[in-house]
Parts: C-alpha cells; sequence; structure tokens
C-alpha cells in the first residue's frame, strides 16, 4: 500500500507543550476498538462495538500520526482493542516504519494481548518494531479462560515466544485482580524474568461498565509490593520512560518489575502522552472525557489544519486524573479501555 507522507505545512518545527510544562511527545494511537476477548477488566461480555464506517481508515490513521510526528512525536504506540485483528494493520505498520527509516521517530511499538501476534512477528520485526506489549495476567489456563471469556492461553504464549524469537523485547502487562490473580503474580513475575521479559504491574481502572463490580477486583499495588518484598529484595530503580511505572530490579530473579498505581499514587506530574481513538478523537487525559475531534479536520484534507487542532487540544491538557473506585460509584469516564486504547 502507498501513502503519502504528510504536506510541509504541518511540520511546525517546535515541540508541543501542555500548560503545565510538560512535553508531549508520545502518542499512542487505537486502530480498532474490537478485541478477539472480552477480558473482564476492560469491557462487557457483550461489548457494542463501533460501526467499521466511524473508524479512521488506515491511510487516514497513517496521515495522523504522521501529523503527531511533524508536531514532534518522537514514540509512537499502536493500541486498539487489538491491533493485529485490524484489517491492514501490517500496512500502516510498514507505512509508518519510514519514520523510523528518517530518524523522525525513535519508536513505533504496540500494544496485544498476542493471541495473533505468532502470524505477525517477523513483519513487525522487519519493518523496525522492536519490543512490544503483552497483556498477560495469568499463566493459569482457567483462570486465563475466566478472565478473558473464553480466552487460550497456549496462543498467547506462543506469540510471546514468536516475538521472541523475532529479535523483540516483550514487556509482560498485568493488571492485578483481587480474586483472580493475586495468588498468580510472584509466579509470572518468576516466569517473565526467566524467560527474560520485563513485566510490570497494573491497578484496575474504573473505565466503562463491563458488568463486573471493580470494588471486588481491585487490588492495591501498595499492598501487593509488600507482599513481594516478604518473598524477594526489591531494589528501587532510576530508569524512566516517562511513563507512569515505577521500577524495582528484583535481586533474586534479576529482572525488572514495574508498578502502574493510578488509584493509588497519582503519577500525572511527568506525564508526556495523549491518545487518539480509532474515530479520531484525541484525549488528552485517559482519565478525562475532553477531546478534540481530528475527523472533520483531518476528512478535509489539510494536514496544517489538523496540527493546529492538535496543538490547541494540548493547550488545554488537565493536569491530572481523576480516577475513584468504590462501592456505588459510577466509572471514572463512560467509555471502555478497548475504545480510548491501552
Amino acid at each position: 500500500m502507498s501513502m503519502s507522507p504528510p504536506s510541509p505545512s504541518s511540520q511546525t518545527g517546535f515541540p508541543m507543550v501542555d500548560p503545565f510544562g510538560r512535553s508531549i511527545d508520545y502518542v499512542r494511537v487505537s486502530v480498532t476498538d474490537r478485541c478477539d476477548l472480552r477480558c473482564t477488566y476492560c469491557m462487557a461480555e457483550r461489548q457494542i462495538f463501533l460501526p467499521r464506517a466511524e473508524l479512521l481508515s488506515i491511510e487516514e490513521l497513517d496521515r495522523l500520526c504522521s501529523v503527531f510526528i511533524g508536531l514532534g512525536t518522537r514514540r509512537l504506540r499502536l493500541t486498539g482493542g487489538e491491533p493485529l485483528i485490524r484489517k491492514g494493520f501490517m500496512d500502516l505498520v510498514a507505512a509508518l516504519a519510514r519514520h523510523l527509516r528518517s530518524g523522525a521517530l525513535d519508536e513505533l511499538t504496540l500494544t496485544t494481548n498476542g493471541t495473533h501476534l505468532a502470524e505477525h512477528a517477523e513483519a513487525l520485526a522487519r519493518h523496525g518494531v522492536r519490543r512490544i506489549n503483552v497483556s498477560l495476567d495469568t499463566l493459569d489456563p482457567d483462570t486465563y479462560r475466566r478472565v478473558t471469556r473464553g480466552g487460550d492461553l497456549s496462543r498467547a504464549l506462543t506469540g510471546i515466544e514468536a516475538a521472541r524469537a523475532a529479535g523483540m523485547a516483550v514487556k509482560i502487562n498485568v493488571v492485578a485482580l483481587k480474586a483472580d490473580n493475586a495468588a498468580d503474580l510472584p509466579a509470572l513475575v518468576a516466569w517473565a524474568h526467566g524467560e527474560g521479559h520485563e513485566m510490570t504491574l497494573i491497578e484496575t481502572m474504573p473505565m466503562g461498565e463491563t458488568g463486573i463490580d471493580r470494588t471486588d477486583q481491585f487490588l492495591s499495588l501498595t499492598e501487593m509490593r509488600r507482599d513481594l518484598e516478604a518473598r524477594w529484595t526489591l531494589t528501587p530503580l532510576a530508569k524512566r520512560t516517562g511513563g507512569p511505572s515505577r521500577y524495582v530490579r528484583v535481586e533474586e530473579t534479576g529482572g525488572t518489575l514495574g508498578f502502574i498505581t493510578p488509584m493509588t499514587h497519582t503519577f500525572c506530574e511527568t506525564c508526556n502522552r495523549v491518545r487518539v481513538t480509532c474515530t479520531g478523537r484525541l484525549y488528552l487525559c485517559l482519565g478525562q472525557n475532553d477531546h478534540e475531534d481530528l475527523r472533520p479536520v483531518l476528512r478535509a484534507g489539510d494536514d496544517a489544519a489538523v496540527a493546529r487542532a492538535i496543538r490547541a487540544a494540548v493547550s488545554r491538557k488537565p493536569k491530572s486524573h481523576d480516577f475513584r473506585i468504590g462501592a456505588g460509584l459510577a466509572p471514572a469516564v463512560a467509555r471502555p479501555m478497548s475504545m480510548t486504547g491501552g
């Protein structure tokens, strides 16, 4: 598929900075709200997906990502839903790889559940994807099937192995769930580090209705960290990726473990990112509703106008999210995680 770069007029030559002095150089772009799994913390069992006509085309996604790169984006993550099930996804990756070759983009990566990774790992690596995040919450097949509402653990594990064989670094993302995987987490850490993968633990976030009470699911990572420290020596690391993770080295395994704690610790002071949905809505914060609809501007065909709209939106990026969790509390935002992108 042949795709054209954005017009020079969209290249403004200076980076985006929000009202709090944070440089915005990392964009997460959802290519679809659809997924082949139905994880209990992410979406409803009978999730209603967007009409396909509302989604940006692959060519439009390429143009939009290219405008962001022209505005100083150095890291681009493609997400979903599950990005690998989007028709034409590898065409998009192939097109965006030109920005890696030119040096305009430092990193092109994706977040995936791994179930289709075995089919695409070699091509992803060939196009310059050097690392990926894989969502995997347990190594127990029955627990995996229950949490994902029917998923096959072996497909995810085969995909992870294919990614490693293709030369990509793999980070395992784990949502900590009190009733489902809390007891499994030490074994998951040991497995990930034994396989040479980094791992990050994430607190569940109140986004969208999933049919499950998140108060019952919520597991404080402050509490979980204390449990891990009773087992292992956790040495804090100065490592920062510009994201919300705070990292430790597990001395007994030699591996790196991250903690993302949106509920128990607000990490927003270093936020460097924005998110774009598969319909072209630019969200300035995962936990806020304010957004800019870029689709009409994009479809009007003027990349310079798209760049101006993006800058205007970033100029009102909020200071922090407003996640709260508790019995009887509605989700902080109505849209599910799968719509915004992970």
